[in-house]
């Protein structure tokens, strides 16, 4: 879908100054100090006609290292799945592609219906009673459970595991510290959470244990041996999960989670170089009046027809702050249109072959690593498609990373950044859009390049 600017004449910017009874832009600015204002004109081109601009557009996109030039073994959050054409069909229709938040029901019935189904979608992938009309993404919907597990237990502690994604752990902590909230952190020991470690530090002050499985590293946690420590003290079990790995793995739900979240950005949703993406947030039954955001319900009209509106919206725009239960505001309806389309078009069994395609790829490129001389597989626990790579002691894996993008490979995510005793590690993922050449010729190209 292709839109036009349309630019302002002189004669259009005369006639608005005339209505509004200025005779210069510059009256606009008055009440701004001169001295803090920028005096003469910003660094920059001279105005681009059409053709001019789009090709100067274009020659900084192409700066971008895409999906389409490059082959990504990059995850670590955001994945290169496939995006079947038919969502970009339906979800640039204008009913859906122009739609604002449905808040008038009598005429969003479309929208609402959309967003219905996609609760439906996540509360049968996750094995919860309740899903929420979707939130901003994975992380802040983490967040957010930390504080509804807060509030339904009265309590002040979060437990997090180290080996949650450690951009969501920061949003975690953000939020906690606005409520007054203490985080702890309990390590990992070998790629997954440290059980004796949880064991000690959980206690009748802890309002929830997060994690995430698979893991950061790509690792599957054992929520059954996870779900007793937490519940004997009466608090909260919140995952963050992959929603692909629900084709294939027991769900959260069947597992003993009160909360279930993440990121829908693997059903339909293209990584866009860094989003936006949608949030998925589930609960079981006892927690859905204290959902943030908003739930779409199916109800029956006046004359007896099927419609849909929104309910239980728990948040500051709709009831009174200090009753509210988040103070979030919109979900994101159009993506999660993108993950409803994709479900409703791969189905239950296209949903469980992509899934085992993620899991025979991987496990066949860690095999492959694995017979490297100077490679090796850091961590023994299973996983889904993402396995941490160890390098050789003193490699540098900035170089390496611009060594593989100069050949056409995105490198997987230096764990160095965000794990000090990890550095020299690369987390690796392989999804179904990987051929096994690719594979083969990426593992060639990585030892090639240390």
């Amino acid at each position: 879908m292709k839109h036009r600017y349309i630019p302002m004449t002189a004669q259009d910017q005369a006639d608005m100054m005339k209505v509004i009874g200025i005779s210069s832009i510059e009256e606009l600015f008055q009440d701004i100090p001169a001295s803090v204002r920028y005096p003469g004109v910003l660094p920059m081109s001279e105005a681009l006609d059409e053709a001019a601009l789009l090709k100067h557009m274009k020659e900084l996109a192409d700066k971008n290292a895409d999906f389409e030039r490059y082959t990504s073994f990059l995850g670590a959050g955001l994945y290169d799945h496939h995006v079947p054409v038919v969502i970009n069909h339906v979800v640039s229709r204008s009913e859906f592609y122009t739609a604002y938040t449905p808040y008038q029901p009598e005429i969003s019935q479309g929208e609402l219906q959309a967003i219905f189904e996609f609760q439906s979608y996540i509360c049968e992938l996750t094995g919860m009673a309740v899903a929420n009309a979707s939130m901003y993404d994975g992380a802040t919907a983490l967040a957010e459970a930390g504080a509804l597990a807060s509030g339904a237990t009265k309590r002040k502690e979060l437990i997090i595991s180290r080996a949650v994604h450690p951009e969501a752990r920061q949003i975690v902590r953000t939020t906690a510290r606005g409520l007054n909230l203490d985080v702890v952190e309990v390590d990992y020991k070998d790629g997954v959470t440290d059980l004796e470690e949880l064991q000690a530090l959980v206690s009748e002050d802890t309002a929830a244990v997060i994690v995430q499985s698979p893991n950061f590293f790509g690792c599957i946690e054992d929520l059954r041996a996870i779900e007793p420590i937490i519940h004997s003290k009466k608090g909260l079990l919140v995952v963050s999960t992959n929603p692909i790995t629900l084709g294939l793995l027991e769900t959260p739900g069947k597992l003993g989670a009160d909360v279930v979240v993440g990121d829908a950005q693997p059903f339909g949703i293209s990584a866009s170089l860094g989003g936006p993406t949608c949030g998925f947030f589930a609960v079981a039954e006892p927690l859905m009046r204290r959902m943030p955001g908003r739930i779409v319900g199916q109800t029956k009209d006046i004359d007896g027809k099927r419609g849909f509106v929104l309910t239980l919206q728990a948040r500051e725009q709709h009831i009174r702050r200090e009753k509210a239960t988040s103070n979030i505001c919109s979900n994101q309806a159009l993506l999660a249109l993108c993950a409803s389309v994709y479900l409703s078009t791969m189905g239950k069994t296209g949903v469980q072959q992509v899934a085992n395609l993620n899991v025979q790829k991987a496990h066949y490129a860690a095999g492959v690593f694995a017979q490297q001389s100077e490679l090796a597989l850091a961590f023994d626990a299973p996983f889904f498609n993402e396995f941490v790579v160890k390098l050789p002691d003193g490699a540098n894996i900035d170089d390496v990373q611009a060594k593989l993008l100069d050949n056409g490979y995105i490198g997987g995510y230096d764990l160095g950044i965000a794990y000090p005793e990890l550095q020299g590690h690369m987390l690796v993922a392989v999804t179904e859009r990987r051929t096994k050449s690719e594979i083969d010729q990426f593992v060639n190209r990585l030892e090639a390049c240390l």
